[in-house]
């Protein structure tokens, strides 16, 4: 028999097979499952994508919130915050996907006889974990992810936001800062940091894919950026940094693997500063092709950055992804990053939305190959005993199973 049954709520998670979207959150319920867990995972519909299907020892339901479902624009393909300023009708739609994500989570705690809910983001799953406790006593474990806490300004979100937390069995933190954002924002202490992890079978050093380097055509130098198109991931600053960084390196290679609203304008960027031969936008890459990506490149670099609104990175899974690989990271010093990149230990860290500082640094790590192997040796032991699904996993585990 079933250890617990937990139903895992998120908004973001596979659409399918071999998807694009990161894949965390799946991957917990993996471990939770391997624990001898009954492992429900409940994240919004996307057209195309199964309503109900089990995928190992995982089952998934994804409820829908608009029809025709070509049209449901809150969820997926850059997050919803970056939907809600590309889509108009993603605002009309938020209530509706709240209200869905609420009674399908109601239904579900009643049909699979869920002992804990966890509720990945503070809103909007918190918050519909916390009605289903009144309603029906299930415990719940929150967890906030930093994009559900800092963008929080009208004093309705604050309240609700304090309800989920304080009424939470546990709050979970994916970082330090999210952490220091949660005590100082709601006056909680006792706040559990668990990260994300990393699979260190799936992500680890490899040779370098040649066919993949004859793909976008580098010859040289390869620089890898992996994530969404979206504002707080930085990537202008970057493609401003390459700029500098092919007067030393002519045949240096920028590849950014994602896609969101981001891109036109960074494709544009790269025509008016001449970089089309040394930047070189890959689109959605699949979760399984990511690893020969990392392997095969000679830096990772992530220009994330803190936006108006306070959006910030609150972890930094491709940090993690790429030193497993055996790739050396450079990275801004803002949210979580610094707890995976330690300056001249395990990576550099550079000043946010400073190009000249992020082509100083892509310079000088290009230019000590010895460097380079001294900061991922040092990364990759980092990642190993801190980071590694197996380690999370237990960890998660440990939390669930003291839920009373």
């Amino acid at each position: 028999m079933p250890k617990r049954s937990i139903l895992e709520a998120a908004t973001t998670f596979p659409r399918w097979k071999n998807d694009t979207e990161p894949g965390f959150v799946f991957e917990l319920c993996r471990q939770l499952a391997g624990c001898g867990h009954n492992v429900i995972a409940l994240a919004p519909h996307f057209h195309n994508a199964k309503k109900h299907e089990i995928i190992g020892n995982v089952k998934i339901y994804r409820f829908s919130y608009f029809v025709p479902y070509r049209l449901q624009k809150v969820c997926y393909e850059g997050g919803i915050l970056a939907n809600l300023k590309r889509h108009k009708i993603a605002v009309f739609q938020l209530p509706l996907l709240f209200l869905s994500e609420f009674f399908s989570m109601a239904k579900l705690i009643k049909k699979e006889k869920i002992d804990i809910v966890h509720a990945h983001w503070i809103i909007p799953q918190g918050v519909a974990a916390y009605l289903c406790k009144k309603l029906f006593g299930t415990p719940y474990i929150a967890t906030a992810h930093a994009g559900d806490i800092f963008p929080i300004k009208s004093p309705i979100l604050r309240i609700l936001a304090t309800l989920v937390i304080k009424n939470s069995a546990y709050c979970t933190a994916n970082s330090a800062f999210t952490r220091r954002k949660l005590e100082q924002i709601f006056d909680k202490k006792g706040i559990n940091l668990i990260p994300m992890g990393v699979d260190m079978k799936i992500f680890r050093k490899r040779g370098k894919n040649d066919k993949l380097r004859r793909k976008f055509r580098i010859k040289k130098e390869f620089i890898l950026g992996v994530g969404r198109l979206v504002e707080k991931k930085g990537y202008r600053y970057l493609v401003t940094a390459m700029s500098q960084v092919v007067k030393k390196f002519p045949q240096a290679k920028l590849v950014i693997a994602g896609d969101g609203p981001e891109r036109g304008s960074l494709e544009l960027l790269v025509e008016e500063l001449g970089l089309g031969n040394n930047v070189a936008f890959a689109g959605r890459v699949e979760n399984r092709l990511l690893p020969q990506y990392y392997a095969s490149a000679d830096l990772f670099v992530g220009p994330s950055i803190v936006t108006e609104s306070g959006d910030t990175e609150g972890l930094g899974v491709a940090f993690l992804e790429a030193l497993a690989s055996g790739t050396c990271v450079i990275g801004s010093d803002v949210g979580g990053i610094p707890d995976i990149i330690k300056h001249n230990k395990t990576g550099l860290l550079v000043r946010q939305k400073n190009s000249e500082e992020l082509a100083n640094a892509i310079i000088k790590l290009l230019s000590s190959p010895k460097l380079r192997k001294s900061l991922v040796f040092n990364g990759h032991n980092h990642v190993k005993r801190a980071y590694s699904w197996d380690l999370i996993g237990k960890k998660f585990n440990r939390l669930v199973e003291s839920v009373k």
